[in-house]
């Protein structure tokens, strides 16, 4: 049920005693209540004045001049807002009055509740519920009938009219007995489930109580376990596979309305928990069973899974599943599986072992591409720009160029272009042109064949562009290729087909090239150390990845990324940053980029003694080469240091904060009142 506060109709004013005819006629016109709280100087309630009492008034002839105090009526219902909606039906109820006044923790008048506002939030939430219960028995697959005291039919579900045969207008009002042959309600709503035939479908059907003489009929189409009772030509075994279909339909079943409440559960649901009906029906979920987690569903209205929990030693998982209506969510159903799941988790460890074993295969044919895009995490306009320019090139055919310094991320960009091509399924092969030596370079890229030079294997070997076939061969530090490989380069890229080294046989390739290089190749191709033509072949669609230097709201994402990955891959456990460890992280230049930052937490955190990076653990290069007041200096000057270098931190988090405190406090990685404190000691406003 929703809170009162939300159906209660707000009172911000109210008539006094000294209020005239006039005011209240003006007040009712205005308001359109028939009840009307009347207070004192101190806006407690005296009573209320009715609209029936003031026509009255106006009947008998009282000037519109009198004051309003002998028509108070005195005796005057009222509640505390905290009460429930069933609480003030209840007092209404009992005491026959037509509406409740509603006072707060100081007994003040703070609204209305009549009998209409009641009514209407309960029927909202029957309705709520009846369409919950419809949905559960459609993704049942239940037929449904719910007949009254005179064995006529006033519900039907759209499962029992295609079982039977014929629309909703045609059953209700009939008598079931006579539409369904072989029900006798009577004599059977005690009874075991009980086989009939339904048009075409073979149903089993159970009937329950409802209400003092209705009836709730459910019926489970069982054509196909039928049919397979009959291919096996065995009755035992049709009876024994209709009752597991039956009992095991689901492990576990629980469903929750908008309000979170919970408003159905299965009897299997409760023995895994051991629980009874009463401790969870119409509670809320979160105080009942939290760690089925279904409010997220409320929040994201997506279906999901669950990772795997565990209960009593055993294990089990949550489908979570919203229920919609009219585009609005109005619940969510949870369904749990423990049943079985040893059986699942041997299905699983095979497939992973067929996967593991079809990844070795692809690895020894060629490698595949291990980042997406969405692992390129940035906070820097142009970075995301440039992503965006990356997420376009990589749905073409085009070469594509990549420059940055060292560490910036171009290979990560490579194989995220990549994955997001449609060569994504073939194989990305990287080859680091600085890193082969020159003389290895042609056999690398194009292979040999056998004989071709002392030392050769036998059979000869496949190059890089072999491997890369259908896929993608990324080319890191391109500019550091000879000029003689440049040319068979060119050639390549131009003719798609080369020779292997030694070799006399035409090799036609498909290969998306992707370079990328931290020189300057304008310079190269200005001094001759790299070819205009190639320069040009290769730079079809180019794109500069920033140095950290230009992006320092990346330095703290990186700084919080890096502290969780690392704590798990070194089982360290360090919390946070100093806020002077933070500043003269932020103040350092990062020549070597991403891959310096990643470097420097790994080694702050493996020497850090306090849970969290303070000044010292950092590395000589960032106190040295970072701004002046991170430099060595005498120990009389440590305080003023220190002093300095907060004062800075804590202006900079205002700054990325936009002033807002509570985000400037966890910028720092401090408490808001040891934020307050350097606030006032330091002299901000």
């Amino acid at each position: 049920m929703p809170q009162l506060r939300d159906v209660i109709t707000p009172v911000h004013e109210c008539l006094s005693p000294e209020h005239t005819l006039y005011d209240a006629l003006h007040f009712v016109q205005r308001t359109k209540w028939d009840t009307i709280p009347v207070t004192n100087e101190s806006q407690k309630v005296m009573g209320v004045l009715t609209r029936s009492r003031i026509n009255q008034a106006i009947l008998d002839g009282k000037p519109l001049t009198a004051v309003i105090r002998p028509l108070i009526k005195s005796e005057v219902v009222c509640a505390h807002i905290d009460n429930t909606v069933n609480d003030i039906a209840d007092i209404i109820r009992e005491t026959g009055v037509g509406s409740v006044v509603i006072l707060n923790d100081e007994q003040q008048v703070t609204g209305l509740l009549t009998k209409t506002d009641i009514n209407s939030t309960l029927f909202r939430a029957i309705s709520s519920l009846k369409d919950q219960l419809e949905e559960i028995l459609t993704r049942s697959e239940l037929g449904a009938i719910i007949t009254d005291d005179e064995e006529r039919i006033t519900f039907a579900n759209q499962k029992i009219c295609n079982m039977i045969g014929l629309d909703e207008s045609q059953l209700l009002s009939r008598e079931v007995t006579s539409l369904i042959s072989g029900i006798q309600l009577q004599s059977m709503e005690t009874s075991d489930p009980f086989r009939l035939q339904l048009g075409n479908c073979h149903a089993v059907s159970r009937i329950s109580r409802f209400g003092k003489r209705g009836n709730i009929i459910l019926f489970q189409d069982v054509s196909q376990v039928e049919k397979m009772a009959q291919e096996l030509q065995s009755i035992v075994k049709w009876k024994s596979i209709l009752q597991t279909v039956i009992e095991n339909a689901y492990d576990g079943l629980i469903m929750i309305n908008e309000w979170k409440e919970v408003n159905f559960v299965s009897p299997s649901l409760l023995e895994l928990f051991e629980l009874e009906e009463s401790q969870i029906l119409y509670k809320a979920i979160n105080d009942v069973l939290p760690q089925l987690e279904l409010d997220r569903v409320m929040k994201t209205g997506l279906a999901e899974y669950s990772e795997m929990k565990q209960v009593k030693g055993i294990r089990y998982t949550v489908h979570r599943i919203p229920i919609y209506q009219d585009n609005e969510m109005i619940g969510v159903i949870g369904k749990i599986s423990f049943r079985g799941l040893l059986e699942m988790k041997e299905v699983v460890r095979r497939l992973e072992k067929s996967e593991k074993e079809e990844n070795q295969t692809l690895h020894t044919i060629g490698e595949t591409s291990r980042f997406s895009f969405d692992q390129i995490l940035t906070q820097d306009a142009q970075m995301e720009k440039i992503i965006r320019s990356a997420m376009k090139t990589a749905k073409g055919n085009s070469t594509v160029l990549i420059r940055g310094e060292s560490g910036t991320g171009k290979e990560l960009f490579a194989h995220a272009i990549h994955s997001m091509s449609w060569r994504s399924n073939g194989p990305f092969v990287t080859v680091n042109c600085a890193a082969i030596p020159e003389h290895l370079l042609e056999s690398e890229f194009f292979g040999y064949e056998e004989g071709a030079f002392s030392g050769a294997k036998q059979k000869g070997k496949k190059g890089k562009f072999d491997l890369a076939n259908g896929g993608t061969l990324f080319l890191d530090e391109v500019g550091d290729m000879s000029l003689q490989l440049q040319a068979k380069m060119l050639r390549v890229l131009q003719e798609k087909e080369f020779y292997r080294v030694g070799g006399m046989e035409r090799i036609q390739v498909d290969v998306r090239i992707i370079a990328a290089t931290h020189r300057s190749l304008e310079v190269m191709v200005k001094n001759g150390e790299f070819r205009n033509d190639l320069f040009y072949r290769l730079n079809v669609i180019s794109f500069e990845i920033p140095p950290l230097a230009k992006r320092k709201k990346d330095i703290l994402l990186y700084m919080d990324l890096f502290l969780e990955e690392l704590n798990r891959l070194n089982g360290t456990s360090i919390i946070g940053i100093s806020p002077l460890a933070v500043k003269a992280m932020m103040d350092y230049d990062w020549p070597g980029n991403v891959r310096e930052l990643r470097n420097v937490m790994e080694r702050s955190m493996l020497f850090s003694e306090h849970g969290k990076i303070e000044l010292a653990d950092l590395p000589e290069s960032i106190l040295i080469n970072g701004r002046k007041e991170f430099s060595a200096l005498s120990l009389d000057a440590e305080s003023t240091l220190m002093e300095k270098a907060e004062r800075a931190a804590v202006q900079q988090a205002l700054e990325q904060s936009g002033g807002n405190k509570s985000k400037a406090a966890k910028l720092l990685g401090v408490s808001r009142s040891v934020l307050y404190d350097r606030l006032k000691k330091y002299q901000f406003n």
